[in-house]
């Protein structure tokens, strides 16, 4: 029973160690003077920094528009990507059609479809909605789209020779046997939709992380300009980590191993 606390114990600790061993020396470093606080602020600064933006109200206030934007943005491309992917893996005249585009596109930087963003959408909220969805929308396809192609074949005539048809052997055989693959999407869409808020907040916002770390920018506080640094890394794990308990309660059969999670 302690084995098995203490091992428990491990994996919950071990993720953070080399994040704390990282702070503990970018501490010291702030303190021996070693690095101008203009260009690197300490941990002890930025932690001021944020606890005075909380007390101003602002930080919430921008934290909560980015997580709109974000999900908002994960919703709309992951649905699509998920329609699409199981489009193009169940349908071999529907995945002539879309696969082409969709790697075409796929191989567009974000950065490089900005300047038509805006011609299309103005500056407002669509255009960051839109990037956010098209960026989450690729992995989601992908991984959807293998996923269902990569069912046992064997599972697929088993199923059948049970009497499931249309959409009885869809459910019961097809998109459990693709969701581990979805859910590899889901993560990987998770993190590209952080990276890319960060790339839509640049498009004349007024509110959110990406405006306050641009706000602070200009103002040269590195302090603040760290603060949205850290929170858009630690929503990266929050988000990592709900992904995670996703796979748990939707592949309870799966080991840990098969998670991809360290033993």
């Amino acid at each position: 029973m302690a084995l098995r606390i203490a091992r428990l114990n491990w994996k919950t600790l071990a993720p953070w160690i080399v994040p704390a061993i990282l702070l503990l020396v970018w501490e010291i470093v702030g303190r021996l003077g070693l690095v101008s606080p203009t260009i690197l602020s300490s941990p002890g600064a930025v932690f001021r920094a944020g606890l005075s933006s909380a007390a101003a109200g602002e930080l919430s206030r921008h934290l909560l528009v980015s997580a709109g934007r974000a999900m908002i943005g994960f919703v709309v491309g992951g649905t699509i990507g998920l329609v699409l992917g199981l489009g193009a893996g169940l349908f071999r005249s529907f995945q002539l059609l879309i696969d082409g585009p969709m790697q075409m596109v796929r191989a567009i930087p974000l950065l490089a479809l900005v300047p038509v963003v805006i011609i299309w959408f103005g500056i407002g909220e669509q255009a960051k909605l839109f990037l956010i969805a098209l960026a989450v929308m690729f992995p989601v396809y992908l991984n959807t789209f293998y996923g269902v192609r990569a069912v046992d074949p064997q599972l697929v005539e088993m199923g059948k020779s049970y009497g499931l048809r249309g959409f009885a052997l869809y459910r019961e055989v097809l998109l459990p046997g693709a969701l581990p693959a979805v859910l590899v999407g889901v993560r990987h869409g998770l993190g590209l939709m952080w990276l890319t808020l960060v790339v839509a907040e640049t498009i004349a916002a007024d509110e959110g992380l990406g405006y306050m770390a641009m706000n602070a920018r200009e103002f040269m506080q590195m302090d603040v300009v760290l603060l949205t640094i850290l929170i858009y890394a630690l929503l990266g794990k929050v988000s990592d980590s709900m992904a995670k308990l996703l796979e748990r309660w939707l592949l309870p059969w799966q080991s840990p191993a098969q998670r991809l999670e360290i033993a």
